[in-house]
């Protein structure tokens, strides 16, 4: 089974979200991107619709956009 994509800048909001869907889906079943701090997957979550973060990329590619935290172009300044 693929994995959903979990992205977050690791903001309080994002690190909460986090929690909840490990907790929700398995720890075994979504990869972590923490885009703060690998800054080289931002245009990866871009290119998948992510347009906010925290946000969750399903395996058929749904993009899940959690309690909103910050837009990607606020992490990306």
């Amino acid at each position: 089974m693929e994995k959903s994509i979990f992205y977050h800048a690791g903001c309080p909001v994002c690190i909460s979200a986090e929690q909840d869907i490990v907790n929700l889906i398995g720890e075994g079943n979504v990869q972590i991107i923490h885009i703060g701090e690998d800054r080289s997957k931002i245009l990866t979550a871009e290119n998948s619709g992510v347009k906010s973060v925290p946000a969750l990329v399903t395996p058929s590619g749904n993009v899940l956009h959690i309690n909103f935290g910050a837009s990607i172009e606020d992490v990306k300044g």
